[in-house]
């Protein structure tokens, strides 16, 4: 028999809110592409779990779900403004998916680089039911209830989502096939060879850099097969000689962790369909690196 007391006591807080901290950390990353504005909301949502009445809570996992939903619904659309700022494009961080390859979900959906960026264009309510449907499988009525929305509502917006991802992303191809290309992709990048470039490459291929203003970032997207061989080509004498790869997997993908001189310059991913390399993701920024090499040395 438990007590109010119990029920209300901080060991108990702790291991409700620890059980499903994995869950708000995926759900939160989903929607933000950050790992960092991630580990706020749980923070956050671990301080309003500790002030709030816990008595009368039937259900720990709703409650703390509601919680870093509804601060990630926050810290998106602050998250916009703060993006406007940053300098060239901006690409969701990374993480190292070796460890948690769902990272708390139920499902190891919308957790690629290049979904999370498409998820950016979306509104955080449309993104954050996408989410907890797609990602979590959360019944529509619960993720309704979440988001203060009808259900009739709630399945509009999940379906938006859908359709803009279908319309914005090709078909995946799996992930040896993934693999494969990107090999060839990297040793054609490295060599600067033009001809094998091409061969790889979607007719509307796009190369993302995000520096956030480091010297030699590109500043913009390239865009299109020559222009992408080109750009690599006469990229390749100044940046390939000097550096050492190690392949790793990043959001549930094999991608490349790029080190010079013992530390870590890029991390390069790419979106692959039936049509060759899609989307090609260059990740400089090294704030962004940081807990990637962390995960690599620990």
């Amino acid at each position: 028999m438990h007590t109010g007391d119990d029920v209300n006591s901080l060991d108990t807080a702790t291991r409700q809110f620890l059980a499903v901290r994995p869950q708000l950390f995926g759900i939160a990353y989903r929607m933000l592409g950050s790992a960092a504005e991630a580990e706020d909301v749980c923070q956050e949502t671990w301080v309003r779990w500790q002030n709030a009445d816990r008595s009368d809570i039937v259900e720990p996992a709703a409650f703390l779900t509601t919680i870093a939903t509804r601060l990630a619904i926050n810290t998106a659309q602050s998250a916009r403004v703060r993006r406007e700022a940053y300098v060239g494009p901006w690409l969701p961080e990374p993480v190292d998916t070796g460890p948690d390859p769902q990272v708390g979900a139920e499902r190891a959906e919308a957790v690629e680089l290049a979904v999370l960026l498409i998820l950016e264009k979306l509104n955080p309510v449309e993104r954050a039911a996408y989410v907890l449907r797609e990602a979590f499988d959360y019944p529509y009525r619960q993720v309704a209830d979440i988001l203060e929305t009808s259900e009739a509502n709630t399945r509009q917006l999940v379906s938006r989502a859908r359709k803009h991802l279908a319309t914005e992303r090709r078909e995946q191809v799996d992930r040896g096939a993934h693999r494969r290309l990107l090999e060839v992709f990297l040793t054609a990048a490295r060599t600067g060879d033009l001809a094998v470039l091409e061969d790889v490459l979607a007719a509307d291929v796009v190369s993302y850099t995000d520096g956030n203003g480091m010297r030699g970032a590109s500043r913009v997207p390239v865009v299109g097969v020559t222009r992408v061989s080109r750009y690599l080509a006469a990229f390749a004498p100044r940046f390939w000689p000097e550096a050492d790869v190690r392949w790793v997997e990043a959001n549930g993908r094999p991608a490349v962790l790029v080190q010079s001189g013992g530390n870590a310059v890029a991390l390069l991913s790419v979106d692959v369909s039936a049509e060759g390399i899609d989307r090609i993701m260059w990740v400089m920024a090294p704030a962004k690196l940081a807990p990637f090499v962390a995960a690599l040395n620990t």
